[in-house]
């Protein structure tokens, strides 16, 4: 064999074992996306605190992908929602104001946290449309009328963390500047499919709407949805009752309305619907703390 034929031959083998890395990353990003991590698999679970301990290490497994595979626009989507479920689920602060000093810490980690999956929603966004990053921060309504309807995904779990990074640092004026894009994400995938995951759309703007009528929310815009995320979840999942209660009760000072909600979502039955079973066990948590702290909720 010439010098010459060696040489060939190493660049052929270089890059063959280049293809077979990257379609095994490939391979094992694809697992993750429509499996365990991005599947049913954690949804369905009935152990919050082993689904707690075991995220971390799966964000951080994706995150490695990631590196490998920054095109992968599943990989970054899954990354958004990760990020975001793990913050708002297991790590967003439920404390009394004599644990204000640790929850201040936890709020710090949570908005951290949310923001890290709002950067991979963008990702995922800039992959599919490139320029958009640029467009939507100078132009938010322009750049969101590019996405499509097959994008809500992305689009989701792009808006959903930032908005929530704001709702947690209300004192932070240059993140609260960015109010509008969020809204204009959100907004975008009401457009484009109202009733995307089970009402999942309905439920953010519940929240969303239960803002001080200053700042343009709407106790009728949130009941509206609140009613529409129900009906679609055929009144199973106890986040629709428990995110009603504190956008509305709690912001009217109406006891008999938190009594009911409340309630009806601790009477849910984590059984009933797997795939709701994680989600219910974690918002029946909230409405339990929420119960026990009432008289310090409504005066």
């Amino acid at each position: 064999m010439t010098a010459s034929l060696r040489v060939v031959l190493l660049f052929v083998l270089a890059a063959a074992a280049g293809c077979i890395r990257q379609f095994v990353v490939d391979s094992a990003a694809d697992a993750l996306v429509g499996g365990g991590m991005g599947g049913s698999l954690f949804a369905s679970d009935d152990d919050p605190e082993l689904v707690a301990e075991a995220l971390p290490f799966g964000l951080k497994v994706m995150e490695a992908l990631h590196r490998e595979a920054p095109e992968h626009r599943g990989l970054c989507v899954a990354l958004a929602a990760g990020f975001t479920q793990y913050a708002q689920g297991f790590v967003a602060p439920r404390a009394t104001d004599a644990e204000l000093k640790v929850a201040n810490a936890i709020e710090l980690r949570t908005k951290k946290l949310h923001l890290r999956g709002h950067r991979y929603g963008l990702q995922a966004l800039e992959l599919a449309h490139p320029g958009f990053i640029k467009k939507w921060e100078t132009d938010p309504a322009t750049a969101v009328a590019a996405l499509g309807r097959d994008e809500v995904d992305a689009i989701y779990w792009t808006g959903a963390p930032l908005a929530a990074a704001i709702a947690i640092s209300a004192s932070d004026m240059r993140l609260v500047a960015e109010l509008p894009k969020a809204e204009a994400l959100m907004k975008r995938a009401l457009e484009l499919d109202p009733d995307w995951n089970e009402g999942a759309l309905h439920e953010f703007f519940i929240s969303y709407e239960g803002r001080s009528d200053a700042l343009g929310g709407s106790p009728q815009r949130a009941r509206e949805h609140f009613e529409r995320a129900r009906d679609l979840t055929r009144g199973q999942k106890a986040s629709v009752f428990v995110a009603f209660c504190e956008a509305v009760a709690i912001k009217q000072q109406d006891r008999p309305l938190f009594d009911r909600l409340i309630e009806r979502a601790l009477a849910i039955d984590p059984d009933a619907e797997p795939r709701y079973r994680l989600a219910n066990l974690i918002a029946q948590e909230r409405a339990r703390w929420l119960r026990d702290h009432v008289d310090g909720l409504i005066l």
